[in-house]
């Protein structure tokens, strides 16, 4: 595990904190004693494999889940996440894999979807220009803002999710594998979008099974395994390394690979 506290001088304020949270269903114990901290202008990323907790984190930052034990710790005062809105409120929001995206209605209308202008008159040309300048701030290719979302790409609902989870300027942004089944084109212009959403100041976490992306745009990567913590990471650390705190082996086919080339090099 590498852990560079130097690196913390380049970093904005401490936005999110946990300390020792914990979850359980019953006598399941889904997160033991997470231990977290992200910056603002800051991309963590979550990563490790299925039933490590990484879910279940969110859902807990998300306000879905609350904490069995432990503390919370937003913008600098102890929290208490008791639903989505309350999350939402204290400026955190979520983009799950899902999107929730409304694939009859157009851009305007998802980005808006719930927090409409003068909803019993709406005032379709101020939502237009917010949206249109929304979305040019983060250099978004939507064609059109009155296109319906059925009619996008997958890169491009992406970027209508993020850009409603933006609405409301919030300090931290969760992405729950913002990539996932997107071509290579449409990866990259995601990536992009993620690395100018942490240029705007805000702390931003992704979850993602691809160390190629993570590797792309996170400062930091935290690995969760079996729910507990196991090791702060930073791009330049080897897969190997990743990968055996990932699935806990030392021993596994990218370290016989790179013993391998190191066999070869030497020789």
């Amino acid at each position: 595990m590498t852990d560079n506290s130097t690196t913390r001088s380049t970093r904005g304020e401490l936005v999110l904190s946990l300390r020792s949270v914990s979850k359980h269903f019953g006598a399941v114990s889904a997160l033991t004693d997470i231990e977290l901290d992200v910056h603002a202008g800051e991309v963590v990323a979550l990563v490790g494999d299925n039933g490590a907790g990484k879910s279940t984190l969110v859902k807990v930052l998300a306000g879905v889940h609350q904490p069995s034990t432990g503390t919370i710790t937003f913008g600098g005062k102890e929290v208490t996440l008791s639903n989505p809105a309350a999350a939402l409120d204290l400026g955190i929001a979520t983009v799950f894999q899902d999107l929730a995206l409304c694939e009859n209605l157009d851009v305007v209308a998802n980005i808006y979807l719930g927090r409409e202008l003068n909803p019993l008159r709406l005032d379709e040309v101020a939502m237009e220009v917010k949206a249109w300048t929304l979305l040019n701030e983060l250099s978004a290719r939507i064609p059109s803002v009155r296109d319906v979302v059925a009619s996008l790409s997958g890169g491009q609902r992406q970027t209508v999710a993020i850009a409603r989870s933006l609405l409301l300027d919030p300090k931290l942004i969760m992405l729950d594998e913002p990539t996932a089944a997107l071509g290579v084109a449409q990866t990259a212009e995601v990536l992009n979008l993620i690395e100018r959403v942490r240029d705007r100041g805000h702390a931003v976490i992704m979850i993602s099974h691809n160390m190629e992306d993570v590797r792309a745009v996170a400062d930091r990567i935290v690995v969760l395994r079996l729910g507990r913590n196991n090791g702060v990471f930073y791009p330049d650390s080897s897969n190997q390394e990743l990968v055996a705190a990932i699935t806990g082996a030392t021993e596994n086919a990218v370290s016989r690979r790179a013993g391998r080339r190191q066999a070869e090099q030497s020789a």
